[in-house]
């Protein structure tokens, strides 16, 4: 054991100084502080039933908290069976996110620069490079706390591939399909998407090279173990994937179901997705991308705050203003500073003046295959992320590619570029360390600088000559100006230029600050060029370059202001009104929020089962009902159908808030009098457009083989009730003296919804376009509706198996290469 600790003391502590570079940077997170996250708090609201049931030992597969009702899979999901919950579970124990999000980064990119066999302090510098790039960053900070862990493990998975593809394949398959495993665990599959089309580069780049060295046996013999590996690691997420994979077809990601928008729904793709504007509304400008090398070309994101020479306040106090109003205005404008084509953004994606250099260099002399792999995988990202602006090869995708119009935000795919930049840039290092030619090296390191360092001088004196600071809303800008200007159109302009003036200056004193970044790292290669410093300060140096440059930045994002005390409740405050409505005891009633979109309710869900609700995994049925029958006046009929027991409004004039009792709500279950059949959902939808939902239901025609009309009758003494409620076990009591048909006002989803009717199953339809209904027979009646979906439980057993397997896989990996070390220890000896 002491030999073990000894031959791996420098690992353990590099880790040790990761953890203290953690603690450093997040101490807040220490302290037992969150992030003050709105897309957290939007998350929470969404989830409030599922942790009330929770808390009560009770695991919940459906939620009846948010539009109407709906699959949790997409919310919260606890999935027992499955090897990785338990491992999440323990990380989570030992350190509070996000620390252990940046410390599963740091150490797997430490993982794989070891496994290119990089010195470690060397490896240390990289994993602080990919680690620290800005977005990772933001996307904690913005609560985006699912892809944050899934692109924390791409730099394991790709280590493990490595190891597979050098001819280590147990250990390579088993460490593959660990992360892979972990990876799909996250369950964001954007974020896993673009790692496969990385990895597909890969593989054509490690195809290519096997058929020149003539190794395809080996190629091949490795691609098995990983393709083993790969379904090792979905079956340990059977459950999550069949889960998502089902009700993905009924999502706002599935087709259409009413033909006149179904062309829309993919603007011409068939199967399905989100449209065009929707995925290319974050795309990357062409001219934004240099943000990677000065992350303020670009005016910064929407948290940059008013320069303190702003040109703003004299702008406005030359025209008018007080020096506090002008103040107070500036800042509101400063909001403004971002210039480009984006609605919006949190920040730049900065990769690091010190790493944009080493990587300019690390093309020019790294010779491994790896470089053409990586060099790839940067440009083919970067053009993806143009999106809108670069619609060749973005279009390609959209429209023919498998699930890429399912994504929205094509500017993400930048997190490849973001790993690649990083390893590109240390295997130059670790080249340039080996180059035997010291004046070669030394005019490759000078080209580098006369580029990376060139381009920093040109922005730094002459931004103008790249940019104009304006983008294609400027004059829509200086429009809104002007009118609150009372027409003084001077006065506009001026402000105008101002805020033009100030962009300006955000570029050039970040790209003065990557200059002297880039000096100072030509300095130290330059040093060890000439043999003035060894290879421990070379790597110690990039080190401490690498996060001083990415702290500084992203200290801009994350900070003081980006926490709340964990006691404070990200939870609204309940309204006044709110207080009156829980007053209310009855189990299951919905309640419309009318002041705000009912598909970006985030306050309502608190509190109460909403209308509304705020998830990118909706139902489309729901959505399609959202747009049809409340874009342009409000259906009450539908209300009713939806049980929507209290209408929140606002006054037109004070905006007061207010609540009015809905007394048409047709309650938890009713029999209808009268059934219109119609032949398709665009009818069934102009249906309900208005429609007496307590006695008439609307009911498709493929349905009415599950109906036997000739037993129906009217019993107007009859009664139906819910009787007992649990979001994934309702129980209802029936009466009556004829055969009825009964509407359920709950969401209708045939993939795991069973009806019982005295314990015995019974088939149930569709009614209303998207509520349950069924045909119950004469007398009393036990009528439950339970949701058991295979694609969960029998999904959670294949978990269990494939998890056990991956375990036995690691444990044989973990003997071979203790068995393996004790040979080498034995020849040496």
């Amino acid at each position: 054991m002491n030999n073990w600790f000894k031959r791996n003391s420098i690992h353990i502590g590099i880790i040790a100084i990761f953890f203290g570079i953690c603690f450093f940077f997040l101490t807040p997170s220490f302290q037992g502080k969150t992030f003050s996250q709105n897309d957290v708090s939007r998350a929470e609201s969404t989830q409030k039933e599922i942790m009330d049931y929770r808390a009560k030992d009770t695991t919940i597969l459906w939620t009846n908290q948010i539009m109407g009702g709906m699959p949790t899979f997409q919310l919260w999901g606890a999935y027992p069976h499955n090897i990785t919950t338990t491992i999440f579970r323990v990380v989570k124990m030992a350190f509070p996110d996000p620390v252990a999000i940046m410390l599963i980064l740091l150490c797997g990119a430490y993982f794989l620069f070891s496994v290119l066999k990089l010195n470690p302090w060397l490896a240390a510098a990289g994993a602080v490079a990919i680690a620290f790039s800005s977005y990772n960053i933001i996307y904690l900070v913005a609560g985006h706390t699912n892809q944050a862990y899934a692109i924390a493990f791409f730099p394991a998975i790709i280590a493990g591939i490595l190891i597979t593809l050098r001819g280590n394949y147990l250990t390579g398959a088993s460490v593959t399909a660990l992360f892979l495993a972990l990876e799909i665990r996250s369950n964001h599959i954007q974020m896993t998407y673009y790692l496969l089309l990385a990895l597909l580069i890969l593989v054509i780049v490690e195809l290519v090279s096997a058929f020149k060295g003539k190794t395809l046996n080996a190629f091949f013999k490795s691609l098995a173990w990983l393709a083993g590996a790969t379904l090792i690691a979905i079956a340990v997420n059977a459950s999550i994937l069949w889960s998502t994979y089902e009700y993905g077809k009924d999502s706002i990601r599935g087709k259409s179901n009413l033909t006149k928008s179904a062309t829309n729904a993919t603007d011409g793709v068939g199967d399905g997705g989100v449209t065009k504007d929707y995925a290319y509304q974050f795309s990357e400008g062409v001219g934004e991308s240099l943000s990677i090398l000065v992350p303020n070309v670009y005016g910064g994101g929407g948290l940059t705050p008013i320069l303190e020479d702003s040109h703003l306040p004299k702008a406005f106090t030359d025209n008018g203003a007080s020096p506090e109003q002008a103040q107070q205005i500036s800042q509101q404008v400063a909001q403004s500073y971002y210039w480009g084509d984006k609605d919006f953004t949190e920040g730049p994606w900065y990769f690091g003046a010190v790493i944009c250099f080493l990587f300019v260099l690390g093309i020019l002399i790294v010779k491994d295959k790896i470089k053409w792999w990586l060099l790839a995988c940067v440009v083919f990202s970067v053009l993806l992320s143009f999106g809108r602006n670069f619609t060749p090869l973005s279009d390609l995708f959209f429209n023919y590619f498998p699930l890429y119009n399912k994504f929205r935000a094509v500017e993400s795919i930048l997190v490849i570029a973001s790993l690649c930049f990083p390893v590109l840039a240390f295997l130059g290092i670790k080249e340039a360390i080996n180059y035997t030619d010291k004046k070669a090296l030394l005019k490759k390191v000078l080209l580098s600088l006369y580029i990376v360092g060139g381009l920093c001088l040109v922005i730094w004196i002459l931004p103008t000559l790249f940019f104009s600071f304006k983008n294609s809303n400027y004059q829509s800008l200086i429009d809104q100006l002007t009118k609150a200007f009372n027409g003084n159109s001077v006065a506009a302009n001026a402000v105008g230029n101002a805020l033009v003036q100030d962009r300006e200056s955000l570029a050039r004193a970040d790209a003065f600050r990557s200059l002297i970044f880039v000096v100072l790292t030509f300095g130290l290669l330059w040093a060890f060029i000439k043999q003035k410093v060894n290879v421990t300060v070379l790597s110690a140096g990039l080190l401490l370059f690498t996060l001083v440059d990415l702290w500084s930045v992203d200290k801009r994002y994350l900070n003081e202001n980006s926490y709340r005390d964990a006691q404070t409740t990200s939870a609204p405050q309940p309204r006044q009104v709110d207080q009156f409505i829980m007053r209310d005891t009855d189990p299951d009633f919905r309640v419309a929020d009318l002041t705000q979109n009912p598909l970006l309710d985030g306050l309502t869900p608190f509190f109460y089962k909403s209308f509304g609700g705020y998830t990118a995994a909706r139902l489309k049925r729901y959505e399609e009902l959202i747009d049809n029958q409340f874009s342009k006046s409000i259906n009450h009929d539908v209300l009713d159908m939806l049980n929507v027991k209290y209408i929140v409004s606002a006054d037109s004039k004070t905006q007061d808030v207010t609540m009015a009792r809905n007394n048409t709500a047709c309650g938890n279950v009713w029999f209808v009098k009268n059934i219109k059949y119609v032949d398709n959902a665009d009818q069934e939808m102009q249906a309900i457009s208005s429609f007496d939902p307590k006695n008439m239901a609307i009911i498709d025609k493929q349905y009415l083989k599950l109906l036997n009309a000739k037993q129906l009758a009217v019993d107007t003494n009859a009664t139906i009730k819910l009787v007992h409620y649990n979001p994934d076990h309702m129980t209802y009591q029936s009466g009556s003296t004829t055969t009825q048909v009964a509407v359920f006002s709950e969401i209708y989803y045939d993939k795991g919804w069973k009806m019982l009717i005295d314990g015995q199953e019974q088939s149930y339809f569709r009614a209303d376009y998207l509520l349950r209904a069924a045909q119950i027979p004469v007398g009393n009646h036990k009528i439950e509706f339970i949701f058991h979906p295979a694609s969960y439980y029998t999904g959670e057993g294949i978990s269990l198996a494939a998890s056990i397997l991956l375990v036995i896989g690691l444990g044989g990996a973990g003997y071979a290469e203790s068995r393996k070390k004790k040979g080498e220890v034995a020849k040496k000896s």
